[in-house]
């Protein structure tokens, strides 16, 4: 089914809805989100709410670094701004908590995997940043030979690598809106994007869309009221750079 992929939404709810609402307008016919529903936003409690209606569809939904500090913040302490996740943690009630405490870190659906940062360590967190790093996530995945794309968030920018002939991994500049055939002949390692705080000087959320039949995947940029989600973030008393983020795109 050709499947919409969410990343690092970060309690963003404008921006979620506004990529749903692109996702839903282009045909998505399924959901998979790969971590970082919290952190940072202001509407934790409507975002978690949100996947878990999408998850008891049949979405996937997985568990990312700061939803790992909401649901047991001492085990990940000194990792991230303690303040931000001790917020969250407040707004959310103990069936959030439970919730995001049972994500799982990984997914295999068919030819694809989902992780939120690298899948040959899904559950230390590692950015998949450089080629080496692509290389070591991809390796690891299709240590199950069905595996061809690998899909993953964590870095807030949309990246693509794959396999050539040969076998040494090669980057691929994404253009946004630019429809990318992915044939299965070679792997393919993507890094998603944030929807809730992108990071490349452009406030617009990141999403994209695969559709496994064509075997083709879609990079989307969606503008939304992002000087609102910034001021949705002071009006909840959060720390200002966090607004600024929002603001500048950052």
């Amino acid at each position: 089914m050709k499947t919409a992929l969410l990343s690092d939404i970060h309690a963003n709810l404008r921006a979620l809805d506004a990529c749903m609402d692109h996702a839903a307008a282009r045909g998505a016919q399924r959901f998979a989100v790969l971590g970082d529903l919290v952190g940072y936003g202001a509407q934790p409690a409507q975002v978690v709410r949100r996947m878990r209606e999408l998850a008891q569809e049949g979405a996937i939904v997985l568990q990312g670094n700061h939803d790992a500090m909401a649901a047991t913040p001492l085990a990940q302490a000194g990792k991230m701004d303690p303040s931000g996740a001790a917020w969250t943690r407040s707004q959310l009630q103990p069936a959030d908590l439970d919730f995001l405490a049972g994500l799982p870190l990984t997914a295999t659906d068919g030819a694809a995997f989902f992780v939120h940062a690298s899948a040959d360590a899904p559950q230390r967190w590692l950015y998949v940043d450089s080629g080496h790093r692509a290389e070591a996530s991809l390796d690891a995945a299709c240590a199950d030979t069905r595996v061809r794309y690998v899909f993953g968030g964590h870095v807030h920018h949309q990246t693509l690598y794959f396999r050539g002939a040969s076998q040494r991994l090669l980057r691929f500049e994404p253009t946004a809106g630019v429809t990318i055939p992915l044939p299965p002949h070679r792997r393919w390692i993507a890094t998603v994007g944030s929807v809730g705080q992108p990071r490349d000087g452009n406030t617009d959320a990141m999403y994209a869309m695969f559709d496994p039949a064509r075997a083709e995947l879609t990079f989307h940029r969606v503008a939304y009221d992002h000087l609102a989600a910034a001021a949705d973030v002071r009006a909840a008393g959060l720390p200002e750079d966090f607004a600024k983020r929002l603001e500048r795109g950052l």
